[in-house]
């Protein structure tokens, strides 16, 4: 007998020749937004538009993490509201979407890093984030595994621990978030390219496609490493963003033994164990700005390396499967969330770079304020472009060069 699943979302079939908003992206960002714009705000006649698939960019290329433990005052309180998020959205949803919070510890291997470390804590604890300092013998405590000896190039000198930290199944945010919005009467057009954007009057008045031509007044940029080509290819509009390639693997599964995400900024590393048991782990970002996907040699040799120092368990381990993912990285490491005053309707939610999974529903959440009633959440106001022209760029950077930096 032959049977076909019910999908978990609704194909829209034609497209509509106008809608009341067109999201350019089928993401995290895109879903959420459209999501809370037809749940919370009442606007339903609305387009996601993907040139691929729902999922098929950062979305389904990533190591699920999510956590709250950034430096500055602007990136703390939202990040701590997305991840207070995540159960709330599994009950709204009606929608497993794996949350585990089994928290993140993250390494120091020089005084210097434990000063940077007790900076950081300090604020994030001024925001009610629930973060502590912690010694190497608290570290070797929270992941046995951990080689806290002198016999590392980079020995432990101790760590921040964040409880609630920890990850989620990406896959399945992108089906929940996808199914919830088209239960609320949001159309996702797949496998459908746009190809312009039309301004009339300083204003926007249609999105072009591969299938014809929407007339909309509100058109959202939430494509991920394509966002900056698309606002400078379509509206002239340049972006300070560099398109960076990042790469994460996991290994063979195992018998459960890491109970927490590890990273260290010195060894540019993080893991965590899957739920099959798999480890996963990925890197820092390419050097350089590129659009590839392709994964290299170079970066599994600099995973087996630093985690066989961290995790001497692992040696001998294989590695299954390898992927690669875009980062759409900003000078200052912070995301770009704003309208434009010069072509009005037109807003953007780009340049997250490897932060983009840990803030989508609470992005998705404010963004969809911001375009139903035209006035900036205070929250996304430091998030503003023009931060660049002005010189106000936010020191989240900091944090990480500070314990990173070999010397």
């Amino acid at each position: 007998m032959f049977w076909r699943s019910k999908r978990l979302w609704r194909e829209p079939g034609s497209l509509k020749s106008s809608y009341d908003a067109v999201i350019i992206g089928g993401g995290l960002h895109g879903l959420a937004t459209a999501y809370f714009l037809a749940r919370h705000h009442g606007m339903t006649d609305i387009a996601v538009i993907e040139k691929n698939y729902i999922g098929f960019g950062g979305a389904g290329r990533n190591t699920a993490i999510v956590r709250a433990n950034q430096r500055t005052q602007e990136n703390l309180p939202l990040y701590k509201e997305a991840l207070e998020l995540w159960p709330v959205l599994t009950r709204e949803l009606d929608f497993n979407l794996m949350f585990y919070n089994c928290g993140n510890l993250n390494l120091a291997h020089s005084d210097a890093a434990i000063k940077a470390m007790r900076l950081q804590v300090a604020s994030a604890q001024y925001s009610g984030i629930d973060i502590k300092l912690v010694d190497p013998r608290e570290c070797k405590e929270l992941i046995p595994a951990l080689d806290i000896s002198d016999r590392p190039r980079y020995p432990v000198f101790g760590g921040m621990f964040h409880p609630p930290g920890g990850i989620v199944r990406h896959d399945a945010v992108v089906w929940g978030l996808a199914r919830g919005a088209s239960k609320c009467g949001v159309d996702i057009h797949q496998n459908t390219e746009v190809t312009g954007i039309a301004v009339s009057g300083g204003r926007v008045v249609g999105v072009d496609t591969g299938r014809g031509r929407i007339h909309t007044s509100r058109v959202l940029n939430s494509a991920g490493g394509y966002s900056a080509a698309i606002s400078s290819g379509m509206l002239g509009i340049r972006l300070p963003i560099s398109v960076l390639t990042i790469q994460a693997m996991v290994t063979q599964p195992l018998k459960p033994f890491l109970d927490h995400v590890v990273s260290s900024g010195m060894y540019h590393c993080y893991a965590n164990q899957t739920l099959k048991g798999e480890v996963a782990t990925g890197a820092h970002m390419d050097p350089w700005p590129n659009y590839t996907t392709q994964c290299t040699g170079h970066y599994i040799k600099h995973q087996a390396e630093a985690l066989s120092e961290l995790l001497p368990c692992l040696r001998g381990v294989k590695f299954m499967r390898h992927w690669a993912g875009l980062a759409d990285m900003t000078p200052d490491m912070a995301p770009i969330m704003d309208g434009n005053d010069h072509i009005r309707g037109y807003y953007m939610n780009c340049g997250w770079g490897y932060f983009g999974f840990k803030s989508s529903t609470v992005a998705g959440k404010y963004m969809a304020r911001f375009i139903s009633t035209g006035e900036c959440p205070d929250i996304l106001k430091p998030f503003a472009l023009n931060r660049f022209e002005q010189h106000r760029l936010m020191g989240e950077t900091a944090a990480l060069v500070s314990y990173s930096a070999d010397n």
